[in-house]
């Protein structure tokens, strides 16, 4: 048996009850394969919370008074991004922080995190519907709205709900090896090819769909053809606006460029491409890349990953197919 780690959940009312039960399901079925995790859930203030979904969740006990632990857990929650997050909150997480070895958000913890001043400095993500927020109000941080989870210096953040469970199943690998993560992803019936650095979803198209006319039909044609010319003049004459324009146009409604859509449009479906078992020269080709080289700066840019690292991570899990470490993201 492995030496006893604490976790202690951090809770409130309004969490979000899969992001408390879903990590301390991972963690409570490692301990069937020798994890020896003590899970323990705290209050500010020590009293129940009332959860998202109207169940109250007893405590162990107050924040404060908690003696060291291993890992503390903050939960999300709406109320998170709803209303400035409650001082007493931001103060059991500080007082958490000298005293962890590793702090941990799932969701919209993170704005926890972030209103502790704990994410200053660092890459982080949080929900897809809520990175853009997190930037804005906290713009010393390095959002990374494209990540399942991040880790920077012993602080892990996820994005929504069914992340926290991947980055739960990380965490089991990095204290206890693969063998006992795929052991539990086995047991639960979970993917173990869910790390970092895999895509959220494509949330741009899915998020933000554009008003106007002309930006519609260029997403679209961006969407549909990856591989054809999308240089911003290219993109502007087929919808019969200067390229000045169609830039406004981006900044206005994607908040973004025409360059950098076309990018992660093309790296999207590269990404599909590579999940479906295509070949990395095949893909570059088949999504506009160009070449195969082009295709490994964006990929390591952007994922920290190359094609063929993120082929070999991505592809359908076989019961012999070792986990990967969330450090190697």
């Amino acid at each position: 048996m492995a030496k006893d780690r604490q976790i202690v959940f951090v809770v409130f009312d309004g969490v979000k009850m899969l992001d408390v039960s879903g990590p301390a399901e991972v963690l409570t079925e490692a301990n069937r394969f020798g994890a020896g995790y003590r899970l323990r859930y705290v209050s500010p203030s020590g009293r129940p919370v009332k959860t998202s979904v109207g169940i109250d969740l007893t405590v162990d006990g107050p924040a404060t008074g908690t003696p060291e632990v291993d890992t503390v857990v903050i939960a999300g929650g709406d109320v998170l991004v709803e209303q400035p997050v409650p001082a007493d909150l931001i103060a059991a997480v500080r007082n958490f922080h000298p005293r962890t070895r590793r702090l941990v958000s799932i969701c919209t913890g993170s704005f926890v995190l972030a209103a502790a001043g704990l994410l200053s400095g660092r890459r982080a993500t949080t929900h897809w519907r809520h990175a853009r927020l997190l930037s804005r109000v906290y713009p010393d941080i390095d959002v990374q709205p494209d990540a399942l989870f991040v880790e920077d210096g012993g602080v892990f953040t996820s994005a929504g709900v069914s992340a926290g469970i991947d980055l739960a199943l990380a965490l089991v690998e990095q204290d206890h090896g693969p063998g006992v993560a795929r052991e539990v992803a086995r047991s639960l019936v979970m993917f173990m090819q869910r790390p970092g650095g895999q895509s959220q979803f494509s949330a741009p198209l899915e998020t933000h769909l554009p008003t106007a006319p002309s930006l519609r039909t260029v997403v679209d044609l961006v969407a549909a053809q990856p591989a054809l010319d999308h240089s911003a003049s290219a993109l502007a004459v087929r919808v019969g606006v200067s390229p000045r324009h169609l830039a406004r146009l981006f900044a206005t409604e994607l908040d973004t460029t025409p360059a950098r859509f076309v990018e992660q449009v093309r790296l999207d479906h590269a990404k599909a491409l590579l999940d479906a078992g295509r070949g990395v020269a095949e893909t570059a080709r088949a999504a506009g890349f160009g070449s195969s080289e082009t295709m490994r700066r964006i990929f390591v840019s952007r994922l920290g990953i190359s094609p063929t690292q993120y082929r070999a991570r991505f592809e359908t899990t076989g019961p012999g197919r070792q986990a990967i470490s969330p450090d190697a993201v």
